[in-house]
């Protein structure tokens, strides 16, 4: 059995790749929840795709035949990828859906993950023999038998057509969904125009990974092109961090990267007249530019737009308004919905639709504010302030 190890400037770029999509993944997913579902679907994603180019550097290097028992572990997330986008894209453009059949898209992968234990199973010198098949052809394989038959019924065989159909499928429902939203210019809350054009550059991105596949796989026939993929997914990763930390607030303030974590405002050097002016200007953000009906509000975005540290934004909500970030947020929009509720003009509206209009993702958390801060549900709020 031979175990070349060979490693190039490629691999240590994909390597490091392996983990910035691991970080990007972590934090998407810790800041996912029931109202930004978008997030968990877009982390999943992440985490599936640093797996896979994680099995490419470990093939293209050849540690894997060190570690043959994870031979091909990430070959059932060729059926998960497109569903994870798909899903993605459709919370962010339709947060407020809730769809309880979501894990329906997961059957094939779930399915295909079971078939693939008739691989797994396998003894060593049979999944090495696999690894010679996909990238070493002309190395000397080993003389061995399965102890049962790996692909009983040949789909492993088929699996990068049934990939390709699988991309290009949720890929083409993708589009349609981008479309609609783009042609659509009557429907109640319609995605910001910003949002809409990240989720098509996004689309591109993922175009751009099949289309790359599939070109692969016809030239190559094997697994021997996948490195062309890896190399993609990775520069995706370095980009999306850059945009990230470009938007980020962080770097509006000075910072020394041997900061440790002091006590809440211990050390701020915000002046009174300083604090005056942060408080006027978070004002103006919530009562004019009518911020808070943003459904993905949060404390960094509110500070980004105001070209200020999170820190000094919190301090200042904190101690001037005497509430948290998201009780501020929650008291404005609870404001607002008691205004549309009162208004005549707006009877037509469903509760489900104002809790949208005022920034809410479900009408469950609406209700629960609107309760907190007024002691009535919004039901009968609305009974109580109309003849």
């Amino acid at each position: 059995m031979r175990t070349d190890i060979d490693l190039g400037i490629v691999d240590g770029i994909i390597f490091l790749g392996v983990f910035q999509g691991l970080l990007l993944a972590i934090f998407f997913l810790k800041y996912r929840g029931r109202h930004n579902i978008a997030n968990l679907y877009q982390g999943l994603f992440m985490l599936a795709l640093s797996l896979a180019i994680l099995e490419e550097l470990l093939n293209n290097t050849g540690y894997i035949v060190r570690v043959p028992a994870i031979s091909n572990f990430a070959e059932p997330l060729n059926l998960a990828y497109g569903p994870l986008f798909f899903l993605y894209v459709q919370r962010s453009l339709k947060p407020l859906q809730r769809n309880r059949q979501d894990w329906y898209h997961f059957l094939p992968f779930f399915l295909y993950l079971g078939y693939m234990f008739f691989f797994f199973l396998q003894p060593e010198a049979v999944k090495y023999n696999a690894h010679l098949q996909s990238k070493h052809p002309g190395w000397t394989m080993l003389e061995t038998s399965p102890s049962f038959p790996e692909d009983p019924l040949g789909i492993r065989s088929l699996i990068n057509p049934i990939t390709a159909l699988h991309f290009v499928s949720y890929l083409a429902l993708t589009f349609l969904l981008l479309g609609r939203a783009s042609r659509d210019k009557k429907q109640h809350n319609p995605p910001e125009p910003g949002r809409l054009k990240e989720l098509k550059k996004s689309t591109f991105h993922f175009t751009a990974i099949i289309v790359i596949f599939i070109t692969t796989k016809l030239y190559f026939g094997r697994d021997l092109g996948d490195y062309f993929i890896a190399t993609y997914i990775t520069g995706m990763f370095y980009l999306t961090t850059f945009q990230i930390m470009n938007n980020s607030a962080y770097f509006r303030q000075p910072h020394s990267f041997l900061e440790v974590p002091l006590p809440k405002y211990q050390k701020s050097s915000l002046e009174e007249s300083r604090k005056e002016e942060i408080l006027s200007k978070i004002k103006e953000e919530m009562e004019k530019k009518r911020y808070f009906t943003d459904n993905l509000a949060s404390l960094s975005n509110l500070a980004s737009r105001l070209h200020l540290s999170t820190h000094h934004v919190s301090q200042v909500i904190n101690e001037k308004m005497q509430s948290t970030f998201f009780g501020m947020i929650a008291s404005y929009r609870i404001q607002e919905a008691q205004r549309l509720i009162k208004n005549k003009d707006h009877n037509h509206l469903t509760i489900e639709e104002i809790a949208e209009e005022v920034g809410y993702n479900s009408k469950s958390a609406f209700n629960k504010a609107f309760k907190k801060i007024t002691g009535l549900t919004p039901s009968e709020y609305r009974r109580k302030n109309q003849p």
